[in-house]
């Protein structure tokens, strides 16, 4: 049996040392020491033998096992060094060869603006607000002051889904929803967002733009707060020697409203072709809170006043780039964006 046992460790080196794969290797290996082996069938005679026969085999058998093994781990590790070369071989790079040229792209133009005037009003103590683009009637209109049929509908001809929803065309709905969910508390916030109406598709309108409308709801507020805010703004985003005027106009959902023009940053005020010669140009609307949105909102009006502004950020990008036609924030045209690369 020690002449087999001999034998078999022979044998196996051998054929480990002739093996290619792991999978061989792993075959090779199960035949020789798997309990079915020559190895193992020897093992099944020892009942056999005297109890010295035994000690002097088993030890042998044990030695034979753990060479087979030795010899089977050192294989595995010269065909894993040499899978490795080959891999290495075939992924191989070519490092004389020139590099691909990534190009940087740039944010969007209305991005840029949007994250700016945000930096701005967070800076004044406003916080970011938003709420759903497909809305309902009773927020985007009805507790604006804008009851059904009133005329001021017209002015916002509306994509509507069904009676009562439509998609909105104003961010105001999300200052309705923030001034209910503050039961009566002061308010800060600034409301940027896409806004839809039916509208011409030419160079100054389109169906799809975006607005920020802010909103200031605590006690004491007055309008001179609200020229304050919005003269900050101005200098901020269109130059520090900026002045704001404020002209009577119409809104359902403030009372006073005005129109708020901003001293043309192109000419300083002596009139040009940008400001129609007049030194002014219009760029939002603006206000104190109705009485009656306030009281709807849960507010005593008698206690708690407001003012509330919009702009369409498409106006501030325009006048602030001097582009002349809204349609090319839309377009994807990759040459148009690239003309904004900001900081």
């Amino acid at each position: 049996m020690m002449q087999k046992l001999q034998s078999i460790l022979t044998e196996a080196k051998e054929k480990i040392a002739l093996v290619q794969n792991q999978n061989e290797l792993n075959e090779t290996r199960a035949f020789y020491m798997g309990k079915k082996s020559p190895l193992g069938e020897i093992l099944k005679q020892m009942g056999s033998l005297s109890i010295e026969e035994k000690k002097t085999l088993g030890s042998y058998a044990n030695q034979v096992k753990q060479e087979i093994e030795a010899c089977a781990t050192a294989k595995r590790k010269e065909i894993e060094k040499l899978e490795t070369l080959k891999r290495l071989e075939k992924e191989r790079i070519d490092i004389s060869l020139p590099g691909k040229d990534f190009k940087v792209g740039n944010k969007h133009p209305l991005t840029q603006v949007i994250e700016e005037v945000e930096d701005i009003f967070i800076g004044m103590g406003y916080n970011i607000a938003e709420g759903p683009e497909v809305e309902e009637d009773v927020y985007n209109f009805e507790m604006l002051n804008v009851p059904k049929g009133h005329p001021a509908r017209d002015m916002q001809d509306s994509f509507y889904i069904t009676e009562n929803l439509l998609v909105r065309t104003q961010t105001s709905p999300v200052q309705v929803r923030t001034m209910l969910k503050a039961h009566g508390e002061p308010i800060k916030i600034l409301c940027p967002g896409k806004t839809y109406r039916r509208d011409d598709d030419d160079a100054t309108h389109s169906h799809q733009f975006m607005q920020f409308e802010g909103l200031v709801v605590d006690k004491h507020i007055t309008m001179s707060d609200l020229k304050g805010t919005l003269s900050l703004f101005a200098q901020k985003m269109f130059g520090e020697n900026r002045s704001v005027r404020f002209r009577p106009s119409y809104f359902p959902f403030t009372e006073p409203s005005v129109e708020v023009d901003v001293s043309c940053f192109k000419c300083g005020g002596k009139g040009c072709p940008l400001c129609k010669q007049n030194g002014w140009i219009e760029v939002l609307g603006a206000g104190m809170v109705h009485p009656n949105v306030l009281r709807g909102a849960g507010y005593d009006p008698e206690v708690y006043r407001g003012f509330a502004f919009g702009i369409g950020i498409e106006r501030v990008t325009m006048l602030r780039y001097g582009v002349d036609d809204i349609r090319n924030f839309y377009i994807n045209d990759k040459r148009f964006i690239k003309q904004f690369k900001g900081e």
